[in-house]
């Protein structure tokens, strides 16, 4: 069987532990006996976002990972046993079965070769269509993006995933796109998130995209929950790659909420000290930092949760602590641990390269490479030391200098010169 991408649509792997595909399930039943569901009802998957469930009406001998013809409308299409067994009945309860007439589809049989050829075929047009189809778009001025195209099995149908933030008459688009291609025409309205899990790309925590790798089903993300996990609120940071926000902020969010439920209200605590103010808050640490000024957020004092209870109640009972930290609670440090990061040598600087380059640098290097006399070691040893090859710093200017006196010598012999070692004419008696 052919294990390439085009057949996973995704990274091919052992038939026991399966694909990395997205909707890849562990069947962690296959190694029971099948009594619930004898061989009758399977799991197919399509392309990497689209599968299904049909009746094997044939009883056929099915494993994971072959391929077969299933029942379209019209024709056929082409698709991968993903799942067999009980486990089948338990994601049919969480999934949407498509329903024909009120019956599931069957499966016809395994795939010929003849088939996965024409199969392979379609595919290979997938992208060329996609493209095509965009500029119809915007030919005909609608607002709207045509992220993928899906071709069926036997090449008759094409299902057209598009994005929009308004309604869109596509009408007359499906007629261009019927005339171009002469196939029958679907259109499938997806979201941002699904767009950027078809399209795929590594997050920033340095892996793939949750809803590229394993999120199929999205849930609604608010501000709320970057609020309860203490994340500051800027747009760039909390927005994924879809311009939406990220789906991880729901990961830990219940985890905060139950942390907070026994916090006090964080508001301003008044002592005989003054009025603190409150600035952030450490909730797994159950610790409450406060301020005198909040404009200067500089000597934080960090306060046990239950302290900052009991200062509440005394200040609704109209009394003031003496001070803000109680003399037998363990104070807590703002400093960080040994073991935590620091930036030592200035790596996180953003003007670390616009410092000016220290041209005495290389003098210091070059002066370094230079060997130096030991205590026991005269000059004239540390020259003996030195390769024969080397030749003296006054014998490079040997040959220059001896030029220079050929030259003079040359212009002692012209007429009016006056040659190196005789006196001058001038001045003599006739």
């Amino acid at each position: 069987m052919d294990t390439g991408n085009q057949i996973y649509r995704g990274c091919p792997s052992s038939g026991r532990a399966g694909t990395c595909a997205k909707l890849e399930v562990y069947d962690w039943l296959g190694d029971v006996e099948n009594i619930l569901n004898p061989e009758e009802l399977v799991e197919i998957r399509f392309k990497n976002t689209r599968k299904d469930y049909f009746r094997n009406v044939n009883l056929l001998k099915l494993e994971v990972g072959d391929l077969v013809a299933v029942e379209a409308s019209p024709g056929h299409d082409i698709g991968m046993v993903s799942l067999t067994g009980d486990l089948v009945r338990r994601q049919m309860k969480r999934h949407k079965v498509t329903l024909v007439n009120g019956e599931m589809r069957k499966v016809y049989r395994k795939a010929k070769p003849v088939d996965i050829d024409k199969w392979h075929e379609a595919m290979a047009r997938e992208h060329e269509t996609m493209i095509k189809s965009r500029h119809i778009a915007a030919d005909l001025r609608l607002n709207m993006k045509i992220g993928d195209v899906e071709y069926q099995g036997d090449g008759t149908k094409a299902i057209f995933y598009y994005i929009a933030e308004d309604r869109v008459d596509f009408r007359q688009l499906i007629k261009v796109l019927a005339e171009s291609f002469r196939i029958r025409i679907e259109m499938k309205q997806i979201g941002a998130r699904q767009e950027a899990g078809r399209i795929g790309g590594i997050g920033p925590c340095g892996r793939e995209l949750c809803c590229c790798s394993w999120m199929s089903s999205f849930s609604s993300v608010s501000t709320g929950a970057a609020r309860y996990q203490e994340i500051s609120l800027n747009p760039q940071k909390l927005a994924g790659q879809c311009s939406k926000l990220k789906c991880c902020l729901n990961y830990e969010v219940d985890s905060y909420i139950d942390e907070q439920k026994s916090f006090p209200p964080r508001i301003r605590l008044e002592t005989q000290e003054g009025v603190f103010q409150y600035i952030k808050s450490d909730i797994f640490k159950n610790v409450y930092w406060y301020s005198l000024d909040s404009r200067v957020p500089s000597g934080q004092i960090g306060i046990p949760v239950e302290r900052v209870h009991r200062i509440i109640q005394m200040n609704r009972k109209g009394h003031l602590p003496e001070k803000l930290v109680d003399a037998n609670d363990q104070p807590v440090s703002a400093e960080k641990p040994s073991n935590d990061y620091g930036n030592v040598v200035g790596q996180d600087s953003l003007t670390r390269f616009d410092k000016p380059r220290d041209n005495n640098r290389r003098n210091r290097n070059q002066n370094k490479r230079r060997p130096r006399p030991s205590e026991g070691q005269s000059g004239e040893q540390v020259q003996k030391n030195q390769p024969q090859n080397v030749q003296p710093h006054d014998n490079e200017n040997q040959p220059r200098r001896e030029n220079q006196q050929r030259r003079h010598i040359k212009r002692g012999n012209r007429p009016g010169g006056n040659p190196q070692g005789r006196p001058n004419n001038q001045g003599r008696p006739e």
